[in-house]
């Protein structure tokens, strides 16, 4: 690795499609969400002795140019990619601009997709030195202090042998204490935070962030992907999280946080003890989370609401009770919708997360969940299209459901890539289009984006700048503008 700096990583995450596509995307402009884990990576490496760097391409799409200048400058011996199953093309697209003009480098990929797949991933592509599975940190720091050697007793990695021969050494044994790792490297993302979007009308103030408290879930959905932590669930103290938000506060000036965790409730007391110290010692903060229905109660999210609770986010998937059963444990629509009225009597905002297209999906069922959504005082939804990823219990037997056109760049819930027995396309297509506009025509939900007026003024300012664009995305799914 001559010539090669062996202190100085990059990281890097890829755009995953087209540039031009990109600038145009509505979808992206609306959330660009900051790389955590990139971020989390670069700090856990940098505490170790050694210089990270992060290019984050999906906020600043145009960044080949300054890919390959900053491979110029720094000369890392470890470039490591985090990838998804749609960006993973266009990650190794990187990593032979790369390996162009850095032939000695080492090239790492981690994430889901990788963590699904392990060897495939390699097989994918010879560019691809590491396939890093599971979760990043110690893994990573490893193979930087191997300076290139063999990684035959490096946890977490699958790698290329001298004979050509892939070899798994398998996940880490002991996982790392989340209260013992530094904060995420946030000044490592160029722009952060305004170069970094929530969702419009899903907060109150800016400049504001996501942020991760938990790692894991210990529910086994038919469609999630556990194959990072797998179906464990660890998380950070309450202590730490009042003192990682006071530091997103005092040095970026953060007003508001999204909780980017699959179960932000599911360890009452560690929520209530977080509660307690943004009431004692507030920040003069707001954050989102997600919960499941059967964590949260009234007590709970009126703490919640005291301690600066703006919107709670549900999990309902299908409003048809026995399709839902066949892909979750808990269906229970009416426990759900109780929450989510108890929710909205709190004085917090609601959102629904649903999707289309799951297998045993029909047009009855999704008439269901039009009917149930709209019974409900949700303030806003999101609804996705059912995507079969690798990693989820229900990938192995997917082709045997329907038909499904295994499209790795396409696989961003953006697509029906799956459509299941006895439904079209075409007629899909229809029936999430009609979903969202007949959302948008109720006076209530429009009443409700109005108030964003003054309780949501920024986004009602990236509305305005962007109008023409989110009016066409809402009633057309056409994401790119003109």
């Amino acid at each position: 690795m001559d010539g090669l700096n062996e202190k100085n990583i990059l990281l890097l995450h890829p755009l995953g499609y087209q540039v031009e596509a990109a600038k145009r995307d509505i979808s992206r402009k609306a959330n660009i969400m900051p790389p955590l884990g990139l971020a989390s990576i670069a700090a856990y490496l940098d505490q170790a002795g050694f210089n990270s760097s992060i290019l984050d391409c999906y906020a600043h799409p145009d960044a080949d140019a300054c890919f390959v200048q900053l491979l110029r400058e720094l000369r890392p011996a470890l470039l490591g990619i985090s990838v998804t199953t749609a960006s993973i093309h266009d990650g190794v697209r990187m990593a032979g601009l790369a390996k162009a003009e850095l032939p000695e480098l080492k090239v790492a990929v981690g994430g889901p997709h990788v963590s699904a797949l392990k060897e495939k991933v390699l097989e994918f592509s010879a560019l691809l030195d590491y396939a890093v599975i599971g979760e990043g940190e110690q893994t990573l720091l490893e193979l930087a202090q191997l300076g290139g050697a063999v990684p035959e007793r490096v946890e977490g990695v699958v790698w290329r042998r001298g004979d050509g021969s892939i070899a798994n050494n398998g996940y880490r044994t002991t996982a790392l204490v989340l209260d013992e790792l530094p904060f995420p490297a946030y000044e490592k993302l160029a722009g952060y935070p305004d170069a970094y979007k929530l969702p419009i009308f899903n907060y109150p103030k800016a400049p504001n962030s996501s942020c991760i408290s938990s790692r894991g879930c210990p529910y086994s959905c038919s469609y999630c992907d556990r194959s990072v932590f797998r179906r464990t669930f660890r998380y950070n103290s309450a202590d730490y999280l009042y003192r990682h938000l006071a530091y997103l506060k005092d040095r970026f000036g953060i007003r508001h946080i999204n909780f980017y965790d699959d179960q932000f409730t599911f360890h009452r007391g560690r929520v209530e003890e977080f509660c307690r110290l943004m009431i004692e010692r507030p920040l003069g903060m707001t954050f989102n989370c997600a919960v499941r229905a059967e964590h949260v109660d009234r007590e709970l999210l009126q703490l919640m609401k005291a301690a600066g609770c703006w919107m709670v986010s549900l999990g309902i998937e299908s409003g048809d009770e026995e399709l839902l059963s066949q892909h979750r444990q808990n269906a229970n629509l009416d426990l759900l919708a109780e929450t989510i009225r108890t929710i909205k009597s709190c004085g917090i905002r609601t959102k629904g997360l649903l999707m289309m297209g799951l297998p045993g999906e029909n047009e009855a069922s999704i008439r269901r969940s039009m009917e149930y959504v709209y019974s409900l005082p949700i303030d806003d939804f999101n609804l996705a299209k059912f995507t079969p990823f690798p990693g989820s219990p229900i990938y192995e037997n997917i082709r045997e459901l329907g038909s499904f056109d295994e499209d790795w760049p396409k696989m961003d819930c953006m697509h029906f890539q799956f459509v299941p027995h006895g439904m079209d396309k075409e007629r899909l297509e229809q029936l999430f289009i009609e979903f969202y506009k007949n959302h948008f025509r109720r006076h209530r939900v429009l009443w409700g984006y109005l108030t964003m007026l003054w309780k949501s003024p920024d986004s009602w300012r990236r509305f305005l700048a962007s109008a023409g664009q989110f009016i066409r995305f809402a009633v057309s799914n056409k994401r790119y503008g003109g």
